[in-house]
């Protein structure tokens, strides 16, 4: 019976070779440095906004606990009831105009905050020149005063001491605001902010029946008192109150709610990066056992049995992945003080810098894992290989076939690097899609480089000997074909959808909409203004259409008698169930309705209140018609059924609701109108000038503007994006010189042979050139194929646009993979054409 030698033994092999430095493994070393500095960045820095929000909890919120209602108070009861509880401050929000003290002035939307005299609770209101807030609002001889915030003093041309007008009121700026300690928290504000004395908001005239005004109650509660348990007991008490409840242990979950799906992306991105990297971890493994043919045959010679061939090998590549894995770790653990510093006066909290273990020991995972997935196929092909073959032609690859006990770990080491993504995502399922992505993007590359292979063998010879010889290249045996098609296909594949992605949606928001956009969205029109409102639109030269509707707000409280925290709502409506929802009534059918079951109610109708529902809404919840929503509108559940489904086309900007009722009830309800005007470009001014001055309460948003903040806001996201495609390349560019330089040592022996036949360097590098050259061209037609076909379905499906395949891109890929597979391969190949036979024949 065969001894088994100890590991020891081969740990004594493996420390002796690596004396020799880490020749051959820099690629290695790179590629898991990247990646797993990748996803320990993007953990950490989400652990550390995570716990910035938790630490500054009570100041970002305002208090312990917010209760939030639109358009109606809370009642003497609730107030009482609170009141015995808590300290309260009130802050009422909403949005209106804020126009220059003058005939004609400057004017634009703004988001009002009137506070009363406690707030805020928690946190520190900053202004320049400093001062007291309740001294810098007070009423004097000169009037009410505010403080403003610094861009709309620049956009209004405004200093402190002059006036701004804000409906009937006219205000005496005080000082600029710099810093709101639960700015944060608001999901999303209309304009610049505008802080006033709750006080004096009664003399603006802006408080109106129906006027959408946000009442922000926050309370300090006593310490230790359990915020999970008043909750229960909040709601247990006014189960009928409507209002939306915060707590500072969830301060902005808008805010985590994004951090949470940026974490998953970025994540995703990091885990490609890896996985890309990892092909080039495969061919650094591939290049040095290649490189290693002549020591392998020795130990084999000496009795060397295949197993400690393979723990030799093993352990240096364990050494490696450690080296990297510790590299990345220390780049992704730095990560949240860098964060912090850049963030530092951005953010209204601060990013907790500090250390967090669990994202990086989620990285080194992801790094052991994707380096030994990678690694085990060469590893134990290396010991099955036989010294005859192996001293016949010390420059022919390693061609055994892997044992049984390899491939078996090599399945079980990739299920695991699955269920991992897939076990710590936020979203599993978009994981798993991910991961399903990943294998068919690997098999496809596989076949291509299998079916180049095979192809090009079946073409007749060429005349052109450049052209023969690279042709040649393709199908020899031990050919970096399918090994640069797949390094190269991977990056330029994300590469090609972020760009297509980027692309359309900066084409639906720049381009298509704003040919069919409504010019101006006119809000807050009260009933008895509507008469007035139309006949002076109307009567102005150059407006082409006006629409107008009745709007209230209100918030699905139950489906069919269930309420939304006990259903599964899927995550593209979940946005319906958030808040308080814009909510209208008609009597007859809007124009350019699309119903896709049931019929309208008749003009004249009369009976139980009906609703016209969003037909993805309907179908996200399993609706159908005859179900009934329950609708809290300003504090009053209303049982309403489902009387038709429409299909709504949101991208135009005209006027939409998720919910159109039938007259009766609703259109007994407070309201205000809300109106769209098409108008030629020359009459904007003046008309926005004339409606806002005749109607003070009237605001006016202007829908280029909105437009314009929509692309800047893109632009920002391009850039994110581009960086996002930038890693991806340079780990495909890093792979691609790993693909190359794992076949080096063969050219060499190549171009050795070739000049000792009478070739030049010349005929050498255009055969080098038209080699890499066809490999970048396939790559990128795949790559263009596969990242426009998983573009076109993340536009259509998950983001409901219409795809467009944009030239560009279709272009610049095959000239980026061209350029970058040349400028490798020539790279790897220039010590080739340099060599001179002589020394290489007298090796040999």
């Amino acid at each position: 019976m065969r001894q088994r030698l100890p590991f020891s033994l081969a740990l004594t092999y493996a420390f002796r070779e690596l004396r020799g430095g880490l020749k051959g493994f820099r690629i290695f070393t790179a590629c898991l440095f990247l990646g797993v500095a990748a996803i320990a960045a993007v953990g950490s820095i989400s652990a550390a906004i995570d716990q910035g929000l938790q630490n500054d909890g009570r100041n970002l919120l305002g208090g312990d606990i917010a209760l939030n209602l639109v358009h109606q108070k809370a009642t003497d009861e609730q107030l009482q009831w609170l009141e015995n509880k808590s300290k309260i401050s009130l802050v009422r929000e909403m949005r209106t105009m804020g126009k220059q003290d003058r005939e004609g002035g400057k004017r634009t939307l703004i988001e009002l905050r009137a506070v009363d005299q406690v707030y805020p609770l928690y946190g520190d209101v900053v202004t320049e020149p400093a001062m007291a807030l309740h001294q810098a609002l007070a009423k004097t001889d000169e009037g009410w005063g505010t403080v403003i915030a610094p861009n709309l003093m620049r956009k209004l041309g405004l200093d402190v001491g002059d006036n701004i007008i804000i409906g009937n009121g006219k205000y005496e700026v005080r000082a600029a605001l710099v810093k709101e300690p639960d700015l944060s928290t608001r999901a999303f504000t209309y304009g610049p902010t505008v802080m006033v004395s709750g006080d004096s908001l009664e003399g603006t005239g802006l408080i109106q029946p129906g006027s959408l005004v946000r009442y922000d109650y926050r309370l300090a509660l006593p310490q230790n008192t359990d915020l999970g348990t008043f909750q229960d007991n909040l709601t247990s008490t006014f189960p009928e109150a409507g209002w939306r409840i915060r707590s500072s242990e969830k301060a902005a979950p808008r805010i985590s709610q994004f951090i949470d799906v940026l974490d998953m992306y970025l994540t995703l991105i990091g885990l490609a990066a890896l996985l890309v990297g990892g092909v080039g971890i495969g061919n650094a493994v591939k290049s040095f056992m290649d490189s290693k043919v002549g020591v392998v045959a020795t130990l084999k010679c000496l009795g060397a049995p295949s197993r400690l061939i393979f723990q030799i090998y093993l352990a240096q590549i364990l050494v490696l992945t450690l080296l990297g894995t510790i590299a990345g770790l220390a780049a992704g653990a730095v990560a949240p003080y860098l964060a912090a510093e850049f963030a530092q006066g951005i953010l209204g909290w601060e990013i907790a810098a500090q250390l967090y273990i669990e994202p990086l020991a989620l990285a080194a995972s992801f790094g052991f894992l994707t380096a030994f997935t990678f690694s085990i196929w060469s590893l134990s092909k290396a010991g099955k290989t036989s010294p005859a073959r192996l001293f016949r032609d010390l420059t022919s690859p390693i061609t055994g076939q892997p044992t049984l006990k390899a491939m078996i770990a090599l399945i079980i080491s990739a299920v695991l690097l699955a269920l991992t993504a897939i076990a710590f995502a936020s979203n599993p399922r978009i994981a798993g899609f991910f991961i399903a992505g990943t294998i068919v993007t690997f098999v496809i590359y596989n076949l291509v480089g299998w079916a180049v292979t095979k192809l090009t063998r079946l073409l007749p010879r060429a005349t052109h000997p450049a052209l023969r010889t690279a042709v040649a290249n393709l199908h020899r045996p031990g050919a970096p074909t399918t090994s640069v098609i797949l390094s190269m296909g991977l990056g330029l594949t994300v590469l090609v959808i972020v760009a297509l992605l980027e692309g359309n949606v900066r084409h639906a928001v720049t381009q298509s909409l704003p040919e069919e956009a409504p010019g101006f969205y006119f809000i807050d029109i009260q009933p008895n203004q509507v008469e007035e409102f139309e006949k002076l639109v109307n009567s102005t030269e150059g407006v082409t259409e006006l629409r107008r509707v009745p709007m209230m707000r209100g918030r699905i409280t139950a489906v069919n008698g269930t309420p939304p925290s006990e259903l599964t709502i899927p995550s593209e409506i979940q946005w319906v169930f958030r808040s308080d929802r814009g909510l209208t009534w008609s009597a007859e059918m809007p124009r350019n309705t699309n119903i896709i079951a049931g019929e309208w109610w008749p003009e004249n109708y009369d009976g139980k209140p009906l609703v016209s529902l969003d037909q993805a809404v309907a179908k996200g919840l399993n609706l159908s018609l005859g179900d009934s929503l329950t609708i809290n509108l300003l504090g009053r559940p209303i049982d309403v059924e489902i009387a038709n489904l429409r299909k709504i086309e949101w991208g135009g900007l005209e006027i939409n609701f998720v919910m159109v009722f039938s007259p009766g009830i609703m259109s007994r309800a407070p309201q205000t109108h809300i109106a769209t005007v098409k108008a030629t470009p020359d009459i904007e001014d003046n008309l926005e000038i004339a409606v806002t001055d005749t109607f003070a309460n009237v605001s006016s948003i202007r829908v280029k503007e909105a437009l314009q903040a929509a692309t800047d806001l893109l632009s920002h996201v391009a850039l994110a994006l581009s960086v996002i495609a930038s890693v991806a390349l340079l780990a495909g560019t890093l792979v691609l010189g790993g693909a190359v330089a794992a076949g080096h040592r063969r050219r060499v022996y190549d171009s050795i042979i070739l000049k000792v036949l009478g070739a030049s360097r010349r005929s050498l590098a255009a055969t080098f050139f038209l080699e890499f050259g066809m490999l970048g061209l396939i790559s990128a037609l795949v790559a263009t194929v596969i990242g426009s076909t998983a573009s076109w379905a993340i536009t259509v499906y998950i983001l409901k646009l219409e795809f467009s395949l944009i030239t560009e891109v279709v272009l610049l890929t095959p000239a980026i993979a061209l350029m970058a597979t040349l400028l490798c391969g020539y790279a790897g190949t220039w010590s080739a054409l340099r060599q001179r036979p002589a020394s290489l024949l007298r090796n040999e």
